[in-house]
């Protein structure tokens, strides 16, 4: 049987200004599958490549196991270092876990071959008739492939939203990174512009704020692929719109649950305006893009507010407004010495109800 074909790690996703723009449906996630020597057959133990053929010693236990029937289990190690597998033993032994290093190769090929041929083509049914066959329960979902990859990685690369929910929905692990860049499954949908993979990890609760070995996060990834595809070119055009997709869905995705308390700057034009804004959470200041601030905010902002800590309305009036009356209520602040007046729509609603209470109960007879 032949071995397994290792994938080429994503160093191309270390960008640089001389990165090489990747040809059109070339595909650097996987190499064309190669012939590798055959693992050595044994009969009487599951050492590879044994010069001699010596019993293992397993499970601690000082017991010779004999020949290996089938691997019916798999884990990965702590920290990407590797694969161990559950082996069932012909003799009849108590099944025992050993380094992948230690089994021949064909008998890992032959367990983890259609699981990383599913993964590689992010074929859904194959991948979930083998977590639904009767071994499925014993496969570890974030099998290690040598560069640290899971299945994972490579299904969020080719942009397969219904692979990244069932392997998500069997246990997954959304945030793992790879051996060969630190790369999240996120990273692999930034990397190989899937808009729609990377929302989907984004709403099952991948982390985007998660940066590679070099400080990237998913976005700053996204973004410097963006900065070295080339502008004006008609063969580019579609990978900058879906670049230009990817980016927009991660901003939302890193924004979508932190609160702006104030706008303190702005930088650019149009759409392509940004805003320096102070979080509630506390968080350090970061410049943000105009469609992922608040509109009142924006608003508030452009007109010239600045903002203050209402305490209380302490006074009411109203203002000829032509055809339409407005009120306009005397606000004591908190960090403000004297009151103002405002207008009704920039005065907490509660301490304008609070204030008509009081007022209706000081008029009562």
């Amino acid at each position: 049987m032949d071995s397994l074909s290792i994938s080429q790690p994503l160093s191309r996703l270390k960008l640089s200004p001389k990165f090489p723009l990747l040809p059109k449906h070339s595909n650097p996630l996987f190499l064309p599958h190669h012939q590798t020597q055959k693992a050595r057959t044994f009969t009487l133990s599951a050492v590879q490549d044994q010069e001699t053929q010596q019993p293992i010693q397993g499970g601690g236990g000082g017991d010779d196991y004999g020949e290996v029937d089938k691997i019916i289990g798999s884990r990965a190690l702590e920290g990407g270092a590797g694969m161990e597998y559950l082996i069932q033993w012909k003799d009849g032994h108590e099944p025992s876990w050993l380094l992948s290093d230690y089994i021949a190769k064909d008998v890992v090929a032959e367990y983890e071959s259609p699981w990383w041929t599913a993964a590689k083509k992010a074929d859904a049914s194959a991948l979930q008739s083998i977590l639904e066959s009767e071994l499925g329960d014993a496969r570890d979902v974030d099998s290690l492939d040598q560069a640290g990859r899971t299945a994972l990685h490579f299904v969020s690369g080719l942009g397969s939203e219904q692979c990244v929910k069932l392997l998500a929905e069997s246990g997954a692990d959304l945030d793992r990174r790879d051996n060969g860049g630190g790369l999240t499954a996120l990273h692999m949908a930034a990397g190989y512009v899937k808009p729609g993979a990377a929302k989907t990890l984004l709403d099952l609760g991948a982390d985007p704020e998660i940066e590679d070995d070099r400080g990237l996060t998913p976005l700053d990834l996204a973004r410097q692929i963006l900065q070295v595809t080339p502008k004006g070119n008609p063969l580019q055009f579609g990978r900058r719109l879906g670049l230009e997709a990817v980016i927009k869905v991660l901003e939302e995705g890193m924004f979508e649950y932190a609160e702006v308390q104030e706008v303190i700057e702005k930088r650019g034009k149009g759409d392509g305006a940004e805003y320096l804004v102070e979080w509630k959470d506390g968080g350090d200041r970061e410049w943000v893009k105009k469609a992922l601030v608040a509109e009142d905010l924006v608003r508030d902002f452009e007109a010239g507010l600045e903002y203050a800590v209402a305490e209380a309305v302490m006074g009411k009036r109203v203002i000829d407004g032509g055809e339409e009356e407005k009120k306009e209520y005397l606000v004591k602040w908190t960090d403000i010495d004297d009151a103002t007046w405002e207008p009704e729509e920039n005065v907490d609603p509660d301490l304008i109800m609070e204030f008509e209470a009081r007022e209706g109960a000081g008029s009562a007879p």
